[in-house]
């Protein structure tokens, strides 16, 4: 069966940095688009970057671009996402999810463009 496995988050610094994985298996990676989201204590969820199976086309919430990068290993069934200049907002249960296809229909932020989600990694970030 499908399984997503979030991995890297923990406490970081303002200003810091942490790479998170998700490792996933039961389907053709290669095959899908991938997507990290988010959500805050007391928050709603939050989709913070996508990328198409390919690696080609990412995507990214404004409240994390030019911070965040998503990033693919196809041969290692993996999805990155590297977090640099880390934010006390950024904190969060951070996971990833399996497109439907390997690009998103109508936009990367629709919830029915993903058929699986992880459990999640949390970061903290202090100040």
């Amino acid at each position: 069966q499908v399984q997503l496995v979030e991995s890297g988050g923990g406490l970081a610094q303002l200003g810091g940095s942490l790479r998170l994985s998700c490792a996933a298996s039961g389907f053709t990676f290669s095959s899908y688009a991938m997507s990290w989201a988010r959500q805050a204590p007391g928050k709603g969820p939050e989709w913070v970057s996508g990328i198409y199976s390919d690696g080609n086309d990412t995507y990214y919430a404004d409240s994390v671009k030019g911070r965040f990068t998503i990033s693919r290993d196809n041969a290692k069934n993996t999805v990155y996402l590297q977090m640099n200049s880390l934010k006390p907002e950024d904190t969060a249960l951070y996971y990833c999810a399996k497109g439907k296809r390997y690009k998103y229909g109508s936009s990367w932020v629709v919830p029915g463009e993903y058929d699986y989600w992880g459990q999640g990694t949390k970061v903290t970030v202090s100040s």
